[in-house]
């Protein structure tokens, strides 16, 4: 008798499935993203802690809360982080522009915690899945975040909008290095989104949520990474 592998998912709006509502351009939860279909064709069961906002540390808390926890463990987790890692206080950053500022969480935090959760996760027998960040568009994020801000000390700061999108490239390839040093499998996100010619139809307006075209092409990543992965005797799922 088979029995459904369990999977979970752990991360920020990614995977929450934060989209922009067009008529009130708010936040909101609309997750296309086809966890049913993935479900039945590989017959597994998944269940998605991923929360909106959620930092690597913050991250790290909450899979040492869900370890402790009375529930069974699972077999894999895949986890999306940096995207609120590599972010800023921009309201910050317009008032003092000449100060120095950091992200909400630094570089080499964001590697050390990721190295100490993947080590976690081994050490409780849960393969660890790790996610590329998509990339986003420094245009429109630039115009999203900083609306109603100083535009022209923000920049002065940045020196170029461009870095925006630079800047959180890093954080991606970051995760590319810790997979390889950790022989940890990656699911490459950021790979599918720039194969388009056309960024701007899978992103929302903020330039860095996936909207329902994004999210399609996140399921469809998805079921090309564990087909590919099962053909290659890599995973169990």
């Amino acid at each position: 008798m088979n029995i459904k592998k369990r999977v979970e998912l752990f991360g920020d709006s990614i995977f929450k499935g934060i989209q922009i509502n067009p008529k009130s351009m708010r936040y909101h939860i609309n997750n296309t993203i086809d966890i049913k279909m993935i479900e039945k064709k590989h017959f597994l069961s998944v269940r998605n802690f991923s929360k909106f906002g959620c930092t690597i540390t913050k991250g790290l808390e909450l899979l040492e809360n869900r370890l402790k926890g009375n529930e069974p463990l699972c077999d894999a987790i895949i986890m999306d982080f940096g995207g609120n890692d590599c972010d800023f206080d921009w309201k910050a950053i317009s008032e003092r522009p000449d100060e120095e500022h950091f992200p909400h969480t630094t570089l080499d935090v964001f590697v050390n915690t990721y190295h100490k959760i993947i080590t976690l996760l081994k050490a409780h027998g849960i393969r660890p899945i790790l996610t590329t960040l998509p990339p986003l568009d420094a245009d429109k994020f630039f115009n999203w975040f900083c609306n109603g801000l100083d535009k022209t000390n923000v920049l002065k700061w940045l020196g170029s909008v461009d870095y925006i999108y630079r800047w959180q490239e890093s954080y991606s390839r970051a995760v590319e290095k810790i997979s390889a040093e950790t022989n940890t499998l990656l699911v490459d996100l950021r790979g599918a989104f720039l194969l388009k010619r056309k960024l701007d139809r899978f992103l929302c307006e903020d330039g860095t949520h996936p909207n329902t075209e994004g999210q399609k092409l996140i399921t469809q990543t998805f079921m090309e990474f564990i087909d590919d992965a099962k053909i290659k005797g890599l995973i169990m799922i």
